[in-house]
């Protein structure tokens, strides 16, 4: 989930600097939104003690 907010904060940022101001916009909802996701999803799998299975 953080990869996806990073993501779409570096969109963000590259469509304001071209003056995009509503693509800019959401991309920095969708980047809050993910991060805030990301987030809860790490307390709860930390609360419950799950881990990610290794690669």
């Amino acid at each position: 989930m953080f990869n996806w907010a990073l993501t779409f904060l570096v969109i963000a940022l590259i469509a304001a600097v071209l003056g995009f101001s509503e693509i800019a916009g959401t991309a920095t909802e969708i980047a809050w939104i993910a991060f805030i996701v990301g987030i809860i999803m790490a307390i709860i799998f930390f609360i419950t003690g799950r881990r990610t299975p290794p690669p």
